[in-house]
């Protein structure tokens, strides 16, 4: 900060712009201007604070607008048409998932069948409630989970009764699963026996519905512009307001936006707002893409990251809760269940993510690039590497139709076991399998998966290549 002139008129250089000083003051007429840098402030934390929240709320007005799915329906996710509008989903495996309205349903029963299943229930801040399927108590074996409300108790036997009680933290919840069985006929089998129903009707419990996106455009994503700030009041008259969360409401109400009150931003608020919205974006495609979280390079010798930084699905750690490491997983992704951060070998899933080539620049959809997998892929249940749109954060929108690699497919293997997979616009001649395309005029990133990894992976014994640009 450069002070320029006399004792009394002086003008400061400041980073965002000349202000007239009277001594150690502003001038009056410069008070305005600090205003301004002061809301558009605001508007940008309280936009990089409210990813997660906004995300779920709009994918949840996705399921009601879009699919016609109410509150307790099961939206099936399977084909990639269905997957394109999921945030980095897997497109290997069906999803499985239920937005829900506890003020509409109270406690809900989730009764969940025995098989090979991996998800959870997630609160609308996405803070995962409680793992279901291998990773949650049930272990696999199946079980009823009742979901209580806020500020509500279970009933006294509901143990006794084999129920699994678990509290929700906030009245919108998503309950999601994955099959892992690779089989398709087990894998309905268990959708189909899924159950979610109130537990006041658990004597006859109705049919759970189930619905399919059915080919319709859809994007989950968080909404860009002042739609971004709608989605986030209507879903805040809704939530209670965590003690963590109360300045951040108070840099909402400074910019039209309070709980309790109709959206009505000014408009001065609304311009800091759409301003807050894009620069909010460009700084969480940053905190997402170059991350600079300590320990976040999983190999200091490669270009993987973990993309799953978040150390608890609590998001607390011993003196503050991960700000950062949630606005980088919630930009580019969604939910987060101890499954996901597993350490336990052979349990649980984990993501390395690449978002440049080996000579750290960002991943062109109008180059060529290879990847050098090498043998004995430690994961237990499968490995998969999917491609996905850095704009939308989705599998990539190609011709091909087509976004990921996988030892669930019929790919060409080197004589050591090794695989070479392949990404561009155009196929390499006798490794058509072992390809995805990418879209000219567009950059992509990548998230290499390993389902159930083992100990080699944990031990680092084990390594994966950075993608390398062949032209």
């Amino acid at each position: 900060m450069l002070a320029v002139g006399s004792a009394y008129g002086t003008s400061l250089e400041t980073r965002f712009g000349t202000l007239e000083m009277q001594g150690d003051l502003p001038a009056k007429d410069a008070v305005g201007q600090l205003y301004d840098e002061l809301d558009f402030q605001q508007a940008t934390q309280s936009y990089l604070w409210a990813l997660p929240i906004v995300a779920f709320a709009e994918w949840q007005q996705v399921h009601e607008k879009t699919f016609g799915a109410r509150s307790g329906d099961l939206v099936i996710y399977n084909s990639y048409e269905d997957k394109l509008g999921i945030l980095t989903a897997n497109a290997t495996t069906p999803y499985i998932l239920s937005f829900i309205d506890l003020k509409e349903t109270g406690p809900l029963v989730i009764d969940l069948p025995a098989g090979p299943t991996a998800g959870g229930i997630g609160d609308f801040w996405q803070r995962s409630v409680i793992d279901l399927g291998q990773t949650g108590p049930d272990q696999g074996k199946g079980g009823k989970y009742l979901l209580l409300p806020p500020g509500e108790e279970a009933p006294e036997d509901a143990e006794a009764k084999g129920y699994y009680p678990v509290k929700a933290s906030t009245m919108n919840v998503m309950v999601g699963f994955r099959v892992l069985d690779p089989d398709p006929a087990r894998g309905k089998a268990l959708v189909d026996a899924f159950k979610l129903y109130s537990y006041a009707q658990r004597a006859e419990p109705p049919a759970t519905r189930q619905i399919t996106p059915g080919g319709k455009h859809w994007y989950g994503g968080q909404p860009r512009g002042l739609a971004y700030w709608e989605r986030l009041h209507a879903i805040l008259q809704d939530e209670p307001v965590a003690e963590r969360d109360r300045f951040y409401m108070a840099m909402l109400a400074s910019l039209g936006i309070e709980k309790g009150q109709p959206f009505a931003p000014g408009e001065r608020q609304r311009t800091f707002l759409e301003e807050g919205a894009q620069a909010g974006e460009l700084i969480a495609k940053a905190n997402s893409f170059a991350k600079r979280f300590p320990q976040s390079r999983y190999w200091p010798d490669r270009g993987w990251d973990l993309v799953l930084n978040i150390a608890d699905p609590s998001q607390r750690v011993a003196y503050f809760d991960q700000l950062w490491e949630r606005t980088a997983w919630y930009y580019e992704a969604v939910t987060n269940t101890k499954g996901m951060i597993s350490k336990t070998p052979g349990l649980g899933q984990t993501y390395l993510g690449a978002y440049a080539d080996q000579a750290g620049d960002w991943l062109d959809g109008g180059k060529a690039y290879k990847l050098h997998v090498p043998a004995n892929v430690p994961a237990r249940q499968f490995w998969s590497m999917t491609v996905y749109d850095t704009d939308t954060r989705c599998l990539i929108d190609n011709p091909q139709r087509k976004a990921d690699l996988s030892s669930r497919q019929n790919l060409a293997k080197n004589a050591d076991g090794s695989v070479d997979l392949y990404f561009g616009p155009e196929a390499p001649k006798g490794f058509e399998n072992n390809w995805v395309q990418t879209v000219s005029g567009r950059h992509w990133f990548s998230y290499f998966r390993l389902y159930a990894p083992t100990e080699a992976y944990f031990d680092k014994s084990w390594k994966l290549n950075d993608i390398n640009r062949l032209d």
